[in-house]
């Protein structure tokens, strides 16, 4: 039994690390790097008044679908997302074996298991989206059906704190440069600013949006109010209905513009 298990853990080992998977984890990187671009157009749309366009992933998976060929490079998207998932949870199990520090290998891992359930979901719903289903829509609904629960309120309370300080930890990644550690940036001098640009920029402002998710999920959590509590739509939206909100909005805008970009970078240059 022991050696049936090793053989079949060596044998999704092999799958995990084999090449047209890492090719396809790059496929996936880059694919995220779309979706942000397409996800800050739709920001910037909000910015300037409109406000019937949804300016998240779902959004994003919409306006593609909307194109010359756009549900085509939605399941390219879809294979994208589910090798770069693979290839992170790969890296939950087995990866980061350059880094020697038993602390930090740790939470790398950690952090990949977090990156592929993203992917996952990214999948699920480009794959919805290109079959001609709806996107999701269950933030609101998942919220009240917690927020109806015994205890409800400290466990939605809980998430939105969880939900900001992930947010915070991205913000200080991008001040920190940390997210350089995974990547062989190129000798060229004007590539790797490029890089450091685009993602200390774009790290600190996805941060942010994604802090104020967590706001709005600990809001509703207070004020026993489901539907103040949904995803980056509901938070851009949010920001914009603020004084000065469209302006901000549209720095925002430009930063998760930069995060695209970057992802674009991190697909080239990714230790895979």
């Amino acid at each position: 039994m022991t050696t049936a298990a090793e053989s079949a853990s060596n044998s999704a080992k092999q799958a995990a690390r084999s090449r047209p998977v890492k090719i396809g984890a790059r496929v996936g990187i880059a694919a995220y790097g779309v979706t942000h671009l397409l996800i800050a157009l739709l920001a910037l749309q909000v910015a300037f008044g409109n406000r019937g366009e949804r300016a998240d992933q779902t959004g994003a998976f919409q306006s593609l679908a909307q194109q010359p060929f756009g549900q085509v490079l939605l399941w390219v998207l879809v294979a994208g997302f589910v090798a770069v998932a693979l290839w992170s949870l790969s890296q939950a199990i087995w990866g980061y074996a350059y880094e020697s520090d038993r602390k930090k290998k740790i939470e790398k891992r950690a952090g990949s298991a977090g990156k592929a359930l993203v992917y996952v979901v990214l999948a699920v719903l480009a794959a919805r989206t290109a079959a001609g289903g709806g996107g999701g829509g269950g933030g609101q609904g998942a919220t009240a059906g917690v927020l109806g629960l015994p205890g409800g309120q400290f466990i939605v309370g809980a998430v939105g704190i969880g939900i900001l300080v992930t947010g915070v930890v991205m913000v200080v990644r991008g001040v920190q440069k940390k997210f350089l550690e995974d990547m062989t940036l190129p000798p060229d001098r004007a590539a790797r600013a490029a890089a450091v640009r685009a993602g200390k920029f774009g790290y600190i402002a996805k941060g942010i949006t994604i802090a104020l998710i967590g706001v709005l999920v600990v809001i509703a959590a207070v004020r026993f109010r489901p539907q103040e509590a949904s995803g980056l739509d509901v938070a851009l939206k949010t920001l914009a209905s603020q004084p000065s909100g469209p302006y901000l909005l549209i720095v925002v805008a430009i930063g998760l513009g930069a995060y695209g970009v970057f992802c674009f970078f991190d697909a080239r240059y990714h230790r895979v």
